[in-house]
């Protein structure tokens, strides 16, 4: 039986540890990519020679790209993990990392579309709602074949200190982040729950607020532990979820940057930008976006994050343009 392939670009600490997550799963042979010489080939090598004690039968190789030929290796991918860019040092702004970011993404992007137009696509290089929009208007690909990361890893934070505050296990938490990736989320309170009962009924307003506040910056809160680099291990099962769904066709709903159009755009104020919204991930990437409703100031901090993610886009427009 023909194993699915998995191309993961970037292989620093987020695209490594991806990769380890996706070959611990067994979800297809990983084709691990990175500029820097030796890297890709040694943390592949390193994932191989764990099979035998994690229990998998898979190709996982590495490939150097200062020569970008090498790219050839991305034929037959069915889905492309996109990790290549610059982390956030600690005091540095997701935004800060916008014009570098695009750039590698720019060059990346064109090379999926020479070898690999039909693959899926995962965004994760921050900021990664606004770096979906930039792969999309490079490639050309169907918005819906493109995902970024943001929901998933974000609504994973959420619920995992609503646990921890709860003292219950996180299974029995449902949660969800909706927005940006960035300072500007919109963590859901209104449907969030610990075993079907409202967390509002189980914490105070302080409580709820202070939770609020860690997960929206529960990115920086990292990096500034770790003084060097960002967060890699949750984002890494998050994006390992969102692939999962892709190549079994699980259909699961997933908080994730998916592209605005149509009746979804007019719903929610926004066209034509990537935004964190509840999403059915399938074989066919983004399968449905769910409409949700808005009390007043909860309609408040929803334009405020897709203003934020607008002017993001707004510069990407104006980065490519002047790259041309």
């Amino acid at each position: 039986m023909q194993r699915n392939k998995i191309s993961v670009i970037g292989a620093g600490n987020v695209g490594a540890s991806v990769a380890q997550a996706l070959a611990v799963e067994k979800l297809g042979d990983i084709f691990l990519f990175d500029v820097v010489d030796g890297i890709p080939e040694g943390k592949a090598l390193d994932i191989q020679e764990g099979a035998p004690h994690w229990g998998f039968d898979l190709q996982i190789k590495g490939f150097t790209t200062t020569n970008p030929k090498v790219y050839e290796n991305l034929k037959g991918s069915d889905v492309v993990v996109i990790t290549a860019g610059l982390a956030r040092k600690p005091g540095m702004s997701r935004d800060d990392l916008l014009a570098k970011n695009v750039e590698i993404l720019s060059s990346v992007s064109k090379s999926i579309k020479d070898y690999c137009p039909d693959a899926r696509i995962v965004v994760v290089t921050n900021t990664a709602d606004v770096m979906a929009y930039a792969v999309q208007k490079v490639t050309g690909i169907k918005p819906e074949r493109i995902i970024g990361l943001g929901g998933s890893l974000d609504s994973s934070r959420f619920r995992t200190f609503l646990s921890m505050e709860l003292g219950v296990s996180v299974k029995d938490i449902n949660a969800f982040v909706i927005g940006g990736h960035g300072d500007d989320m919109v963590p859901f309170i209104r449907y969030s729950s610990a075993g079907g009962i409202p967390i509002e009924r189980l914490l105070s307003k302080e409580k709820i607020d202070a939770i609020v506040k860690r997960t929206r910056f529960g990115g920086g809160e990292i990096v500034d532990l770790l003084k060097s680099g960002s967060a890699y291990y949750a984002p890494a099962i998050s994006i390992t979820a969102m692939v999962r769904s892709i190549l079994h066709d699980e259909k699961r709903i997933i908080p994730s940057a998916a592209y605005l159009t149509g009746k979804h755009a007019e719903y929610y104020g926004a066209s034509g930008i990537f935004i964190g919204l509840p999403i059915k991930i399938g074989s066919n990437g983004v399968e449905e976006i769910y409409d949700i409703d808005f009390k007043p100031d909860e309609l408040e901090l929803w334009k405020k994050t897709v203003a934020s993610v607008k002017s993001g886009c707004a510069k990407v427009d104006e980065f490519l343009k002047g790259a041309r």
